[in-house]
């Protein structure tokens, strides 16, 4: 089907909540069966090739509300008619029964994440953020094999947290036909266009001691990816690991991949509440890059 093309218009800086409710959302509940089913036929659908995170969601329920949290004194508290929930396999359970062996660390249940240096090296858990080459910059993900960009919070900078980007890429295989919206104006002038190829190409053209953690291949994540780092027992947003992601809006992060029913869209997802969600092309949102796992 053709791809309805949005006219040009004014841009006007949107609220998170404003783009979520604008988005077509899909509620998933684990990291499998609906989510690849969901993707099977979108245009920039790939395979990973190692697993991605489970959910995290430790604490089990009944009809109506929790009967417990895994734990090594509570390893199984589901109720009868509530067995084989999610909080009771996967990863997240076996570090929640202190069973998990870690290469880092994560206070979210399942997760193994290590810090990365500007300059590529590992850093231990105490490291801090930095422009010098030893401080930290990224994160490594210790079971999906990902690097992951961490954001820094000065409005001036490249990478500030707080920018936005429209999504735009004219490369036809993955953009489904429609090439989206070049010029966002998210970015505070860090950019002559805030879109999301101009800032993935910006970091990759850093050279020397400003490149990124010591590499030129980050990519915007597949949706799949970046949902794997939301923490579903999280009670509030942002959804995520703050002590190896801060600095993380309580918002939307675009994904590279096209929603393959309407090109004019791509998914992002919704980390206050871990939705993923189709926003439109010219709708200027969060971006995370990230290299490695394909």
């Amino acid at each position: 089907m053709s791809a309805v093309r949005p006219r040009h218009r004014a841009r006007v800086h949107a609220t998170a909540a404003a783009i979520a409710n604008t988005m077509s959302v899909r509620r998933v509940v684990t990291l499998s069966g609906l989510l690849l089913a969901v993707c099977a036929a979108c245009a920039t659908a790939q395979t990973p090739t190692r697993p991605l995170n489970d959910t995290g969601l430790v604490t089990c329920y009944n009809a109506t509300t929790a009967t417990g949290t895994v734990s090594p004194a509570t390893p199984a508290p589901e109720v009868p008619g509530f067995e084989g929930q999610d909080c009771t396999h996967g990863a997240a359970m076996y570090d929640a029964r202190g069973a998990m062996n870690k290469v880092g660390a994560s206070s979210t249940k399942g997760r193994d994440y290590t810090k990365i240096a500007n300059d590529g090296s590992v850093l231990p858990a105490s490291a801090t953020l930095g422009p010098n080459p030893g401080d930290w910059a990224c994160t490594r993900d210790n079971v999906t094999g990902l690097i992951w960009e961490v954001k820094v919070d000065d409005p001036t900078h490249l990478r500030h947290s707080g920018h936005t980007y429209t999504w735009y890429d004219t490369n036809a295989a993955v953009n489904g036909g429609y090439a989206g919206t070049p010029d966002g104006i998210g970015c505070n002038g860090t950019l002559a266009q805030c879109n999301t190829t101009a800032f993935r190409n910006a970091v990759n053209a850093l050279t020397g001691a400003n490149r990124l953690c010591g590499a030129s291949d980050w990519r915007l994540p597949t949706a799949n990816e970046l949902q794997s780092l939301v923490d579903y027992q999280a009670s509030s947003g942002p959804m995520i690991d703050a002590a190896y992601f801060p600095n993380t809006a309580a918002s939307v992060y675009w994904s590279g991949q096209v929603f393959a029913w309407d090109s004019s869209r791509a998914w992002g997802v919704i980390l206050v509440s871990g939705d993923r969600g189709a926003g439109n092309k010219y709708d200027e949102i969060h971006v995370r890059l990230v290299r490695g796992g394909l």
